[in-house]
């Protein structure tokens, strides 16, 4: 049986889930960012424990099939972003289509739909939330981010990291304001 849960979007979320199951003596397999194999089915006496422990953590249960597809989809990009080492070697659409097995506009319209934002926004939202942490580690320079996050140029970088942050990559690294990033969860 699987479990799907919202919100659950970093390694510290995944920490969490297992706590609460530990704690609840539920029996699981893999935990993954927004998903979670259990080696048996929930009694509801548990369903209403877990999800009381979840929402203390700021995570719910997610029961909804649509629901479900947008976590999904949000897992796909998250892992894409912040814990891939390469860039996909395809478009975006063509990586989204595969990794989920649906049609992109149908998962596109479903994603607009639901959170009000396009896939793209998020995607964008995701980069750019990247890009700081990586500026702010001082450990890569603009060309080597750019590359990182499947730019296609230093400009092309530069202006979206203006448009959703009105500063330059540059001057935000001369600020390093920490409280300019955005929790992941947040996003």
């Amino acid at each position: 049986m699987k479990l799907y849960i919202k919100y659950m979007v970093s390694i510290r979320c995944k920490i969490l889930v297992k706590a609460a199951l530990d704690g609840l003596g539920i029996r699981y397999g893999a935990i993954e960012l927004g998903e979670v194999e259990l080696k048996e089915s929930l009694t509801p006496e548990q369903k209403v424990e877990l999800q009381k422990l979840l929402k203390n953590a700021a995570l719910e249960l997610i029961e909804d099939k649509r629901a479900v597809l947008i976590e999904k989809i949000k897992k796909v990009v998250v892992e894409m972003v912040h814990y891939s080492d390469e860039p996909p070697k395809s478009n975006f659409s063509d990586f989204l289509t595969e990794k989920l097995d649906y049609d992109y506009n149908y998962l596109a319209g479903l994603f607009s739909e639901v959170t009000g934002t396009t896939i793209e926004h998020f995607i964008i939202s995701h980069k750019i939330e990247k890009a700081k942490e990586l500026l702010l580690y001082d450990e890569l320079n603009l060309t080597e981010i750019s590359y990182k996050l499947n730019y296609s140029s230093v400009a092309h970088l530069s202006n979206q990291f203006k448009k959703v942050t009105g500063l330059t990559p540059t001057y935000f690294k001369k600020l390093k304001q920490h409280k300019s990033r955005i929790e992941l969860e947040k996003l």
